[in-house]
């Protein structure tokens, strides 16, 4: 069988039609309906002209469509594209041009961004409306539901596991670009992922006959995984994590299509729909979670949270404080695993026999850290250095070889991926995460990572949430500045603070001020918005 995802979402589909593959809200699919469903939206596809690597833009809400659309593109042997729900026009032309969309899914509450932009975008054949009730089917647009309702099923083709699979990173460095990879290496590469969290008994080598038939034995034991992505769909996390490892195990992907984070609704979602694995995004997810956890114990009331075997995150910090925390309220496993769309590089599991310090991680087989003067950083040596991931390393990024060669290069003869990240090497092998070098501070000659400062001030009881950011300074080029929110009727100086922090970090990297303020904006998927940060404090400071 062709290790293509298209391929094996057939092969379950045949093996457990019955069996449930999407829910969201009040809507199940099986798995029969979710291959049909796509597989008449493929007939769409390949009526307006699309086929092989055509690329096809999802600017959609987490929902069941997202995943038949992307199910459905990948049928033509074409190439998703995740379309941020949040960028403005000039973002989204500039990234369905840049991905040489050919057709594009699209929220009916976005229609008017569509309309406003439809003429710029050139390339596009094909308009395909996801009816929400907020708008009238556009003119120039296909129904949804009905381009289901009036297509057959696409036949089902051959397909190479040397199809593109493509990821656009959020852009926080830059502007956007499509991570290439191709189908085999990355699919492979999540069935070794789902392995190891043991959502599948198998290794990423098995065939994928033999895991097929894994799926039907563990679907007659009633075992097969149920997730949740509480964050968004068209990031790498929600995606790899919340959808495509529970999929390719023949498990169900479980969405809540309402935009905003609510704790106390997921955890009745959780409950409702027997959830066994959680996919959130570091402190921004696990903090309110444990915050609704703790107000309904104080209120005498509760979640039924048995089916909950494991909360997994990635992307940003996750501290032991709030994982501690959660260990209290359910004994399950909680997996940070750095990476980024680029590649992964390590990880780091806790329960409640076993916690975890923040920002630690084991290094995954294949990672090593490299001074900025190109040598690899010794454990214990106190030296910096930049991660490299080699094992599954993508193409390059979309139409931007400048940049694949910058971030994708050999060392000693095997090639890795740098998206970045420092780190510093512990005399046992393990990292601490630093943060990425784009956001680094240079303060009187010292660089300092502004995730390992957020830390310490997070870890001050009155503070609920913190950002690092380097401000303009005459006499140290740069000076660290923070930007905090209080916990919910707390309130803490900004001296007291500062002296706080004395205890967790070296003098050089102590904010020199704290900046509160009602929230800290961070993107829908959890992630710091240091662009904000950095425009807030220029605001409040006068520069």
């Amino acid at each position: 069988m062709e290790t293509h995802y298209a391929t094996l979402w057939e092969k379950i589909s045949d093996i457990i039609p019955n069996r449930t593959a999407l829910i969201c809200g009040e809507v199940k699919r099986s798995w029969e309906d979710y291959d049909q469903r796509a597989a008449k939206l493929a007939t769409e596809l390949t009526k307006a002209g699309l086929g092989d690597d055509s690329k096809v833009g999802l600017y959609l809400h987490n929902s069941n469509e997202y995943l038949e659309a992307q199910y459905a593109t990948f049928k033509i042997k074409g190439v998703p594209v995740n379309v941020n729900y949040r960028y403005k026009e000039e973002e989204l032309v500039y990234l369905l041009d840049n991905s040489d969309a050919e057709a594009i899914f699209f929220q009916g509450c976005y229609a008017d961004q569509i309309t406003s932009i439809k003429d710029k975008l050139t390339k596009v054949k094909l308009f395909i409306q996801v009816e929400d009730s907020s708008k009238d089917l556009l003119e120039f647009a296909v129904d949804y539901e009905n381009a289901i309702q009036t297509n057959e099923p696409m036949e089902r083709i051959k397909r190479s596991g040397e199809n593109i699979y493509m990821l656009y990173t959020g852009g926080t460095t830059g502007m956007p670009k499509g991570v290439m990879y191709q189908h085999e290496g990355f699919l492979k590469a999540m069935l070794g992922t789902g392995g190891a969290w043991g959502f599948l008994p198998i290794q990423e080598k098995v065939d994928l006959d033999e895991i097929t038939n894994v799926i039907g034995e563990l679907s007659e034991e009633d075992k097969l995984p149920i997730s949740l992505p509480a964050c968004p769909l068209m990031h790498g996390t929600g995606m790899w994590l919340g959808a495509l490892i529970p999929l390719i195990s023949g498990g169900t992907v479980v969405t809540i299509p309402e935009l905003g984070f609510d704790p106390d609704s997921l955890l009745r979602v959780v409950e409702k729909n027997k959830v066994n694995n959680l996919i959130i995004v570091g402190d921004a997810f696990a903090k309110p979670i444990l915050d609704t956890l703790d107000n309904a114990e104080s209120e005498g009331r509760s979640f039924n949270l048995d089916s909950l075997n494991m909360i997994a995150s990635s992307g940003v910090m996750w501290s032991s404080e709030v994982k501690e925390g959660l260990l209290k309220h359910k004994d399950m496993l909680l997996v940070d695993a750095m990476g980024s769309t680029e590649g992964g590089m390590g990880s780091s599991i806790a329960s409640r026999e076993a916690p975890a310090p923040t920002a630690k991680f084991v290094l995954n087989p294949g990672t090593i850290v490299i001074s900025d003067e190109g040598q690899i950083v010794e454990p214990g040596s106190g030296v910096m250095g930049k991660i490299g991931t080699s094992g599954l390393v993508p193409l390059g990024y979309f139409k931007d070889p400048e940049k694949s060669a910058e971030t994708f290069k050999e060392v000693n003869g095997v090639r890795y991926s740098f998206p970045g990240d420092y780190a510093l090497v512990e005399e046992d092998g393990s990292i601490t995460l630093l943060g990425r070098g784009s956001n680094c501070i240079n303060t009187a000659g010292e660089k300092v990572y502004p995730e390992e400062v957020e830390e310490a001030v997070k870890r001050h009881p009155d503070v609920y949430d913190c950002l690092v950011v380097g401000v303009s300074d005459d006499r140290f080029g740069q000076r660290v500045v923070a930007l905090a929110s209080y916990q919910e009727g707390k309130e803490v100086k900004e001296q007291d603070l500062i002296a706080f922090t004395r205890d967790h970090l070296a003098g050089y990297k102590l904010p020199k001020q704290v900046l509160f303020v009602d929230e800290v904006m961070r993107a829908p998927n959890g992630k710091a918005n240091y662009k904000w940060a950095k425009q807030k404090a220029a605001e409040e400071l006068g520069h």
